[in-house]
């Protein structure tokens, strides 16, 4: 039976999103054939991939070739870095900046930005997003959510960014299963530096 996958900002070809993530890998090539390798060993044609955004760093050609042996049905919902033209443009079945869904009984708000008060989040619906990477911007996120869950007011939102999911696409149930455990875990290694000014120049480099 088709399964559902998540994931968000695996960044193909960014070299400075090792360090700014903490990233277990010594090159970008190194990373590139990690997330190549776990995406396919997982997902199989018949699959369908939500991707929260931010995919690649790559010129068009470069980036096509990637998505396109990348195993499983694709679908993007766009991040801050998406460069969505030319060949890019083809390898998606859809290309939007939002989408809820329905999976097996949840509902799942997709959206590469956080948002706390996503639709139906009252009745335990879910939120699904990237773009915070492992950084104090996702520990904000999460003092919000919890912040909300001590007033009695649910806030299922979960981060499905690859630093997060063990550089993988995951299935709803293990986002859930994941989360806690990578949270007790990490850091967050933009504590570690010094200055804004690296930080906005290893995200962007």
């Amino acid at each position: 039976m088709p399964k559902i996958f998540f994931t968000s900002d695996l960044h193909f070809g960014h070299k400075n999103i090792i360090r700014f993530d903490n990233r277990p890998f010594s090159t970008v090539e190194e990373m590139d054939e990690a997330l190549i390798r776990n995406w396919n060993a997982k997902v199989t044609d018949e699959d369908t991939v939500y991707v929260l955004g931010d995919i690649s760093w790559y010129n068009d050609a470069k980036t096509s070739e990637i998505i396109n042996s990348l195993h499983g049905h694709k679908i993007l919902i766009k991040g801050n870095h998406d460069r969505v033209h030319g060949k890019v443009r083809f390898c998606f079945e859809e290309i939007t900046d939002y989408k809820e869904i329905d999976v097996d009984g949840h509902k799942i708000t997709l959206c590469h930005y956080p948002i706390i008060f996503f639709n139906r989040h009252h009745y335990g619906a879910y939120m699904f997003y990237g773009h915070v990477h492992n950084s104090h911007e996702w520990q904000m996120t999460d003092n919000y959510r919890y912040e909300l869950e001590q007033l009695d007011v649910k806030c299922n939102a979960y981060n499905v960014g690859v630093m997060v999911q063990n550089y993988q696409p995951v299935t709803f149930e293990e986002v859930l299963a994941n989360y806690e455990t990578h949270r007790k875990m990490t850091t967050g290694c933009v504590s570690e530096w010094t200055s804004d000014k690296e930080k906005a120049e290893a995200q962007n480099g």
